[in-house]
């Protein structure tokens, strides 16, 4: 069966926050797979990360991270201040990650988090500016033995990848087995015209998979058809991850660069660990629906 996993967000409304609390919780609930945002691994000492590990070892839970690339390291600017700035700041994040034995990363991790404020008539030189940059820190990624996943995103959240087939395109460009796709079920719902035929024409690129439903509550909380979801990633023999990333609390820093502004489940912790176990449930029961125990 895929290892099933869960962003440390939905319960966390700060990006940074005691994650080895989390490591517990995960285990306790059943999850195989814990996610967090990769950079506050810049700001821990060796030390903790140690200790992190360790936990996540003794665990049995696996680590992976994801990143919404702050605007100021954009490695699609113009600028070229800026992409050089973010591609030392990519780089070392992706050795942070090596250090934690981690094997991937994912999220928007290949031009600023966000969509332009400028007028974007012809977006060709803005994906070739990352593509640029892409192909010095996949190097990087080669080296610690990491998995770069590309997600697209959808279009309020960037420009560069918001489609399977941007992100194939995208992928196709760098000469690199480190670098593959991460496809969200929250923003194909967006941008595809089909989610199912999206994830069928990734295939094997597919290197890391998000769920969430249209609502960015668990999957199965609004109207995202995930039988369509788990036949495709069934067709393609998908045995990768799957991380679920509900965001569900407003207030804090999640929820003003999510735009979270009701509480979309109850704001209790014991009222999140119970709508988690119904994620797992639910996402284990769809696996064994569609033979991929």
């Amino acid at each position: 069966m895929n290892k099933l996993g869960i962003f440390t967000n939905f319960w966390e409304t700060n990006w940074n926050f005691d994650h080895m609390k989390y490591v517990k919780k995960a285990r306790k609930i059943g999850f195989d797979i814990l996610e967090f945002q990769a950079q506050p691994l810049l700001e821990m000492t060796k030390e903790h990360m140690r200790d992190i590990r360790k936990m996540a070892d003794d665990e049995g839970i696996e680590l992976t991270y994801s990143l919404g690339l702050d605007p100021n390291y954009d490695v699609s600017s113009a600028d070229e201040q800026i992409r050089k700035s973010g591609i030392d700041y990519l780089k070392r994040i992706v050795e942070c990650v090596g250090f934690m034995d981690g094997r991937i990363i994912s999220g928007v991790s290949y031009a600023g988090w966000g969509s332009p404020d400028y007028i974007v008539n012809d977006k060709t030189s803005i994906v070739e500016l990352s593509l640029d940059s892409m192909r010095q820190i996949v190097k990087t990624a080669e080296d610690y033995g990491v998995i770069y996943c590309v997600e697209a995103v959808n279009r309020f959240e960037g420009c560069v990848i918001n489609t399977a087939e941007e992100a194939l395109d995208y992928v196709s460009k760098i000469d690199s087995e480190n670098i593959a796709i991460l496809l969200d079920t929250y923003h194909m719902n967006i941008e595809e015209d089909c989610i199912g035929d999206a994830i069928r024409s990734v295939g094997n690129r597919l290197g890391s998979f998000h769920t969430g439903d249209n609502n960015r509550r668990c999957p199965g909380r609004g109207h995202i058809n995930f039988d369509e979801v788990f036949q495709a990633l069934s067709d393609i023999g998908y045995k990768g991850r799957i991380v679920s990333e509900p965001f569900v609390q407003m207030g804090g820093e999640v929820g003003r660069d999510i735009k979270v502004w009701r509480n979309l489940d109850p704001p209790d912790e014991a009222c999140l660990d119970q709508e988690a176990a119904y994620l797992l449930k639910y996402e284990q029961d769809m696996l064994r629906k569609y033979g991929m125990e």
